[in-house]
């Protein structure tokens, strides 16, 4: 795959970047990784105004380690930003500085400055219903030739390498059509290798779901132990020799252990050590919010509206985006990954999508056995609501959500006109739109309520 264009000379910043501070803006373009470094791209170091010695760092701010790969050199468009008042709910900027759409492109470059961006191209029709006043934005159907490719891999990982599931599973896992799924939400992907990534993850985390938690026998009695142990599997035990053989052989005493620990070994080959501590973080979050869920199902207990909205906060799809530059080739530096403005865009971008979920699963759930918590189920008991108006009202929600998502994310784009943050917050936003796609069109998974 050719290397991206290089990055034009940009004389000045938006007058935002001046509050940032030259000194964290040249250290973290300094350190940022790019598409690059893994297609054989020359190096280049994109010029910042001024030196970055005539902004002092902040008060207790870390000091970095030396770079350990090029540069992000995507160009950037920040005509008119500069002034940008607050952003307005739905607020996209080009829905959060999309690059060029198709197969390697997505995510290399954007409009040089002085261009107007072209409109992207309309999607093809898809199969499935969107939901009745969802916000969301359509794309095109995921590169038929990769989702071949890496469903291919997938089953074969799942099948050869992890012992995932039984024979009579297979219908299921093929209906799941991860690596659709998976395609669609990492568009800028570089390779193949790149989307398994994100892959083997994604379906090792629904083997812990399906098996601990929900469909295949699992169940919330003693899921603390469960999933403390598979955990480790992902957050290596530091113990004595003498017990460190009996760890080690546990790790295949199950499918979910299997699954995580192969997936994670995969992971932590492409992934700097930051992102694999990231992603570490939250899978911890995400199995607070599986025992937060299994004490309520123990308890009998519908809670209030705001505690299951604070539970799929962790219980929800936050490692997914979160990835996104490791499956993108590059790096998020640790430092702008953990700005309280990036951490609230990523906490919407999972909140949103996994709101999605509660919507298009919805039927799919009240057929099962036994009660399942979503939010049209939370809201109908607590709100005292009929089930019509209370899918309504959850769809709102999502709304609310999806509108803060993409105005916090634009204000992010203005403040930190940082190159790997913009290709960051272009990742997220192409996440957020295939997870509702993969959504709209399974539907071997999904069928709508007959609410309209």
């Amino acid at each position: 795959m050719p290397a991206p264009d290089p990055s034009p000379a940009q004389s000045t910043l938006p007058e935002a970047a001046s509050r940032f501070g030259a000194h964290v803006l040249a250290d973290a373009a300094a350190r940022a990784c790019d598409i690059a470094a893994a297609t054989g791209g020359p190096p280049r170091v994109p010029s910042l105004p001024g030196p970055p010695e005539a902004a002092a760092p902040p008060a207790g701010a870390a000091v970095s380690p030396p770079a350990l790969s090029p540069p992000d050199p995507t160009p950037l468009d920040f005509s008119g930003l500069a002034h940008t008042e607050a952003p307005l709910p739905a607020v996209d900027l080009a829905r959060i500085l999309r690059g060029p759409s198709g197969l390697g492109t997505a995510g290399l470059r954007l409009t040089p400055p002085g261009e107007p961006a072209a409109p992207p191209e309309p999607p093809a029709a898809v199969e499935g219903t969107p939901i009745p006043g969802l916000y969301f934005h359509p794309v095109p159907e995921p590169d038929p030739v990769r989702v071949e490719e890496v469903s291919r891999r997938i089953k074969s990982w799942a099948l050869d390498e992890v012992d995932l599931y039984p024979d009579d599973w297979e219908e299921q896992f093929d209906g799941f059509s991860v690596g659709r799924y998976m395609v669609g939400c990492h568009p800028d992907a570089p390779s193949i290798d790149h989307l398994m990534i994100a892959t083997r993850l994604m379906v090792a985390e629904n083997a812990v779901d399906d098996y601990y938690c929900e469909d295949h026998g699992g169940s919330p009695v003693g899921l603390g132990e469960r999933l403390l142990l598979a955990h480790t599997a992902l957050d290596p035990l530091h113990t004595t020799k003498e017990y460190e053989p009996q760890w080690a052989q546990s790790l295949h005493s199950d499918a979910p252990r299997r699954a995580y620990r192969s997936a994670m070994e995969y992971f932590v080959r492409s992934a700097s050590a930051s992102q694999a501590d990231r992603l570490r973080h939250d899978m911890a979050r995400l199995h607070m919010g599986y025992l937060a869920e299994a004490a309520w199902a123990q308890l009998d207990r519908v809670p209030e509206v705001w505690e299951y909205l604070a539970m799929r906060q962790f219980n929800n799809f936050r490692p997914c985006p979160t990835i996104t530059d490791t499956v993108g080739g590059y790096e998020l530096p640790a430092d702008l990954h953990a700005r309280p403005a990036m951490q609230r865009v990523i906490a919407l971008a999972g909140n949103a999508t996994t709101i999605v979920n509660d919507l298009y699963s919805y039927t799919k759930e009240l057929a099962a056995p036994g009660k399942h918590l979503n939010l049209p189920v939370v809201i109908a008991e607590r709100e005292d609501v009929s089930e019509r108006d209370a899918y309504l009202k959850a769809v709102e929600v999502h709304n609310d959500l999806m509108h803060a998502f993409e105005s916090e994310a634009a204000a992010l784009a203005v403040d930190c006109p940082v190159p790997t943050v913009q290709r960051f917050l272009r990742g997220v936003a192409a996440w957020v739109d295939g997870n509702h796609h993969w959504h709209q069109t399974n539907t071997y998974r999904y069928s709508l309520p007959d609410f309209w």
